[in-house]
């Protein structure tokens, strides 16, 4: 019985990154083995146990054979006779297939005695992402995780085998097969790498992104107007877009609004609603149905929809005077959810400066919405509801009295400025 790390510890260990989660091999044991030792066993598909003082967790060597099309389509076979090439044959990059006998991991690992049968470090080296082999091609969550690899070592190629795989299992329908959940987990992951625009480069040329995101891959061609967009196309704005994210280190929430806040644009206007509808409530109706589709949590969905209805006011709130700022903020509901209002904003500015040229162009509409939103909310609204109450007002018609002391607030601060 032999242990060993493996996969990403050691990989960004010789990289000289921050370590990540630690995964561990066991060759040469039965789940008896590791039960008598004292290992607590969690895998219901496969032999996983939780280590007994660290709680890592520890898996038998095994070996994958596919046995139908999607993610869960294999037969898992573990057993003492199962060597450790033959489990790191199974992994999805030759970066990723790397191990270290446990011996040699302490405070600090000693990357000398690294088993690197596949030739992991050399693509390290080399800065490529390469599939370990042909079965790579039977699971298709290997192509989200190669463009999530992808968006995080953005300096990093990917073999043109390995694309060329990546396409072939594509057209062989094997993208189709991906279920909402593993989708979900790979974009959401890939969205807060470093880069995200690599992760949708990569499922662009593969063809997977037509697959997964229809919506996301109509925007290449379509043209924008040049006086407000440089790059002028929709496709390439919008990468602007999540790589600003990324550099403001937007939460996923955000990010996840960038990512969807102009999908109307990729459409006529009688593809998915009337004629004089714009392309700001098609982009609602289409970020709803990719909500649907991939498991999107509500919360990410209520703050993409705001960002989709409102970025366009937004740009051009500072235009607007007392009265539309404060339908604006309760279109926004800024005034019961403040914390949201602000990641609304900065998705707003994420796209403002996602543009070429506009990079370091401070977004003046966030400290100005701030603001109005903080003189509103100054109101003293329960006192402004009991007058309109002894006034002889109800329902309706307090909630006006409320909103008009708010535009009175919002007024006289645009009178200071």
């Amino acid at each position: 019985m032999r242990t060993y790390l493996v996969g990403g510890a050691i990989r960004d260990a010789l990289l000289g990154l921050p370590g990540s989660d630690r995964d561990w091999v066991v060759v040469g044991a039965t789940p008896e083995d590791m039960v008598a030792q004292g290992y607590l066993p969690v895998g219901r598909d496969f032999p996983v146990f939780l280590h007994p003082d660290t709680r890592e967790e520890y898996a038998l060597a095994r070996t994958e054979r596919k046995s139908a099309p999607g993610y869960r389509g294999f037969v898992i076979h573990a057993s003492p006779e199962v060597t450790l090439e033959q489990d790191l044959a199974r992994r999805d990059l030759t970066v990723n297939a790397i191990a270290l006998p446990a011996e040699h991991v302490g405070a600090k690992l000693d990357l000398a005695h690294v088993v690197d049968p596949y030739h992991g470090r050399r693509d390290l080296e080399s800065k490529c992402l390469r599939h370990v082999t042909d079965a790579f091609r039977e699971d298709p969550v290997r192509i989200l995780r190669v463009a999530r690899f992808a968006a995080r070592f953005a300096d990093f190629g990917i073999a043109p085998e390995t694309m060329a795989l990546m396409r072939e299992m594509v057209d062989a329908g094997e993208a189709d097969a991906l279920v909402p959940e593993r989708v979900w987990q790979e974009l959401a992951r890939g969205l807060m790498e470093a880069k995200p625009s690599r992760m949708f480069d990569v499922l662009r040329s593969c063809g997977a992104l037509t697959v997964l995101l229809p919506e996301v891959d109509r925007l290449w061609g379509v043209p924008q107007p040049e006086a407000h967009h440089p790059e002028v196309d929709t496709g390439l704005h919008l990468m602007l877009v999540l790589d600003m994210a990324a550099r403001l280190a937007a939460p996923l929430s955000v990010r996840f609004a960038c990512l969807v806040h102009d999908l109307g644009k990729g459409t006529t206007p009688t593809d998915v609603l009337p004629r004089h509808i714009g392309h700001e409530q098609r982009s609602v109706g289409l970020l709803r149905g990719v909500c649907e589709r991939w498991r999107v949590p509500v919360g990410l969905r209520e703050l993409a929809e705001v960002v989709a209805r409102e970025h366009g006011n937004i740009h051009r709130s500072e235009s607007l005077g007392a009265q539309a700022l404060v339908r604006l903020l309760e279109r926004c509901d800024a005034f019961r959810k403040p914390g949201r209002f602000a990641e609304v904003l900065l998705a707003c500015e994420c796209d403002a400066r996602g543009r070429l040229g506009l990079e370091h162009i401070p977004y003046q509409p966030r400290p100005a919405l701030l603001a109005a939103l903080e003189a509103a909310q100054a109101v003293d609204t329960a006192s402004v509801a009991a007058d309109a109450l002894a006034a002889g007002a109800a329902g309706p018609r307090i909630a006006e009295a409320i909103r008009k002391a708010r535009v009175a607030a919002v007024e006289r601060l645009l009178a200071r400025i």
